[in-house]
């Protein structure tokens, strides 16, 4: 799965998420953030480097996964290995930003 340039129209459970092998990387947004916006080259080139599944979730009020994740922040971005989180970076930048995401990939 390549950089997604655009939100899902429909989120995915988080029993599918769960369910994924391997690495995979949801980014919590929305298309008009400009936080969001601003985190985009960056994500890309994380994303592009590590070969990662990467879902970008529409997220806001009602919106049960950002929900289940605790995403209270855009975008948030998390890293999980066999559907468990093992990081997390809330409002990155610059890729620098993503570093505690790339150190979990090399552990």
């Amino acid at each position: 799965m390549p950089f997604m340039r655009t939100h899902l129209s429909s989120e995915p459970s988080r029993a599918e998420v769960e369910a994924r092998d391997g690495w995979q990387l949801l980014e919590f947004g929305a298309p008009w953030c400009g936080h969001c916006q601003a985190a985009q080259p960056a994500l890309q080139e994380v994303v592009e480097a590590h070969d990662l599944a990467h879902w970008k979730i529409e997220d806001g009020k009602g919106r049960a996964l950002g929900r289940s994740f605790q995403v209270k922040l855009w975008p948030t971005v998390i890293l999980l290995h066999d559907g468990r989180e093992v990081a997390r970076v809330v409002r990155p930048r610059v890729r620098a930003d993503l570093a505690a995401l790339e150190g979990a990939l090399s552990d």
